[in-house]
């Protein structure tokens, strides 16, 4: 296969850079080591800043997220028993959030690039980029049995952390920075009314906990954990009994609880490679 820009992870990043680079001539093909199924099963984040939003119009995929997603103008930050609001359209030149998971906005990227017969092939194993510092970069891949070459202009990583990408770059040119914390964020979603029209960042002496959502009957609830524990140590009710002792008063006395269809834990890690090209 011949390209002018072969894409290696078919996550936001690389399904967006696709699209954008369709919207301007540019040919590319991208590759992603999950099923299409997997990759629209992940649960993530569901918050999407200002330029991201706007990113996603230019891109021609914003229709179903400005349909479905909550516009939100602040947040709040819970400490010493107190809640108080971030107006974030006042401070910040009248830009806001919008909440809208990460699955839906993926899926909204794969249907475009389907309707402009972009070329994303799934499930390519081995994805191993080849001399990138010459004038002909190539990508291969194993499909079953074979192996496929895709010959190109540019190479670009959207692999994130875990991928291929950054393990390319010589050892004696990579710089890495790396600090491990010794907490983790446990998170639970839930069928439940949001206890908060916005979200709501909270401290308290047991650790931190956050309330967000993914729509009105949806919502997203963290707590800090020590790295250690495991989702098997904390059954629903202990979550949520966690929860409300981190939260002021007036917010634990109107959190609505449930069975949790989601659960993990985050663990949470500092980290800067250079350089990225």
């Amino acid at each position: 296969m011949k390209t002018q820009v072969c894409i290696i992870g078919g996550g936001p990043s690389g399904l967006m850079l696709s699209q954008l680079l369709h919207l301007k001539g540019i040919g590319s093909v991208l590759l992603e080591r999950q099923s299409r199924e997997y990759v629209l099963g992940r649960i993530r984040a569901g918050v999407l800043e200002h330029g991201f939003a706007e990113l996603m119009r230019e891109a021609q995929c914003g229709e179903r997220m400005d349909r479905e997603g909550e516009i939100h103008e602040g947040f709040f930050i819970a400490h010493d028993g107190r809640l108080d609001r971030v107006d974030l359209h006042r401070y910040s030149g009248g830009s806001s959030v919008m909440v809208y998971g990460q699955t839906e906005l993926t899926r909204d990227l794969y249907e475009a690039r389907d309707r402009m017969k972009g070329v994303v092939i799934h499930n390519a194993e081995d994805v191993q980029p080849h001399d990138l510092t010459g004038q002909s970069p190539y990508v291969t891949y194993r499909s079953g049995d074979e192996v496929v070459r895709i010959d190109c202009d540019y190479v670009i990583g959207a692999d994130g952390f875990h991928g291929v990408s950054r393990k390319s770059i010589p050892k004696n040119v990579l710089k890495e920075y790396e600090k491990v914390y010794p907490f983790g964020w446990l998170g639970v979603l839930s069928r439940t009314r949001p206890v908060s029209p916005e979200l709501i960042y909270a401290k308290s002496e047991r650790g931190f906990a956050l309330c967000s959502l993914r729509s009105q009957v949806l919502s997203r609830y963290y707590i800090q954990v020590p790295l250690t524990d495991k989702v098997e140590d904390w059954s629903d009710d202990a979550f949520w009994a966690e929860l409300k002792r981190r939260l002021p008063q007036e917010v634990a006395a109107r959190l609505i609880t449930g069975s949790s269809i989601e659960k993990s834990i985050a663990p949470l890690r500092s980290f800067v490679a250079e350089p990225m090209r």
